[in-house]
């Protein structure tokens, strides 16, 4: 198992809509996310600034590489896209967080 940390932007005044679309988040991406092998999933919010910040488990055989390519992933970022900042192709644009401390 491994821990992926990232950071993500909202563009600003998108919030409650943000949250309600992750609310219903749609069952064919919450499988296909646990099938790459994600688990525990949180995205936290930075009020001031708008940025998100994600913390994912990865299990040790995962696939997450594999999620760019798949259209249930690619209608989610479609989806998303007016909502985030977004590279070409509408994935968000994420930043990884290095991890500095972890506490058991």
């Amino acid at each position: 198992m491994s821990i992926h940390a990232f950071k993500m932007q909202l563009k600003p005044g998108v919030v409650a809509e943000y949250r309600k679309r992750h609310d219903a988040i749609w069952p064919e991406l919450s499988a296909l996310l646990s099938e790459a092998g994600i688990f525990d999933y949180s995205i936290f919010l930075d009020e001031e600034t708008l940025s998100l910040f994600a913390v994912l488990k990865l299990r040790d055989d995962n696939r997450r590489d594999t999620l760019p390519d798949h259209p249930v992933m690619q209608r989610w970022w479609d989806y998303m896209a007016p909502l985030m900042e977004v590279q070409p192709g509408n994935q968000p644009r994420e930043w990884p967080l290095p991890l500095l401390f972890h506490m058991d």
